[in-house]
């Protein structure tokens, strides 16, 4: 496929179908090429209250807009309807955009979705986005890996749904307090107090390194470098704000960042 191909790629798509678009965390210039592209051929665009609104402006004026929001503990529609939507608007014959926050596969119940318009018989496809875990770790100078301190990452909920707590794949926190890696934990803010607790019965640390990113990549982007066992005291605070919870030794690269920020404003 030549490169000019490449850029065209998505202008020949059928209409009567869906496609999964990653919004990213927040910032609009983090969205994708691809992303992009697909969001100027849009017909319907079913957007989320994470994905940035001003991404809607890339979008056709005449391009039909759903609103679909979802908060914790403050949901405008179920998770089902919102499926049947795109179904319905896919079975008019139009392209169909789901715009999700971050990436439609990490936390996004995109899958959800997938396995709705398959058994609906619908054609669809996935452009990813950047994940809120790998934007807050780069817009805060955390390597969420390092050869000498972390060898492995994990994208872990803090909220799972009702009724998972009898399931076998339930999170164990425990477990995750031993494996050394940097965990990178989404939608956890309500919770902070009892993970923050379980991890430390599990064995780590509570002076373990901690950071909360919240509204990572926008201008109102904050970070609160704490301990484990500091850490639940932010809680309350950030409940109405979208944030992310990094655990583990490499947040220690955020005061270096921090310190060069300064050096370069300062003009050393």
């Amino acid at each position: 496929m030549s490169k000019e191909q490449m850029l065209n790629f998505d202008e020949g798509a059928k209409k009567g179908r869906v496609t999964l678009v990653g919004a990213g965390p927040g910032a609009v210039d983090l969205l994708t090429i691809r992303g992009q592209r697909v969001l100027q051929q849009a017909e319907v665009v079913v957007y989320d209250d994470l994905a940035n609104a001003e991404l809607l402006e890339i979008c056709p004026a005449s391009a039909k807009r759903i609103y679909v929001g979802k908060r914790a503990g403050v949901h405008c529609m179920l998770q089902a309807q919102i499926s049947e939507i795109l179904v319905e608007e896919a079975r008019l014959e139009k392209r169909v955009v789901r715009l999700k926050g971050g990436d439609p596969l990490v936390f996004a119940r995109g899958g959800e979705e997938m396995e709705t318009l398959a058994k609906a018989g619908i054609d669809f496809d996935i452009v990813p986005g950047v994940t809120s875990a790998i934007a807050a770790g780069a817009s805060t100078g955390i390597p969420l890996t390092h050869r000498d301190h972390a060898s492995s990452v994990v994208f872990v909920t803090g909220h799972e749904c009702a009724g998972k707590s009898a399931r076998p794949n339930q999170v164990n926190w425990a477990a995750l307090a031993q494996t050394g890696a940097t965990l990178c934990i989404y939608m956890g803010v309500r919770r902070l107090a009892d993970i923050s607790e379980t991890l430390q019965d599990g064995g780590l640390a509570g002076t373990t390194p901690v950071a909360i990113v919240a509204d990572a990549t926008l201008e109102e982007q904050t970070v609160h470098v704490t301990t484990l066992a500091e850490a639940p005291i932010f809680s309350e605070s950030l409940l109405s704000r979208p944030s992310l919870i990094i655990v583990g030794e490499v947040v220690r690269w955020a005061e270096l960042h921090d310190t060069m920020i300064s050096m370069q404003a300062a003009g050393v």
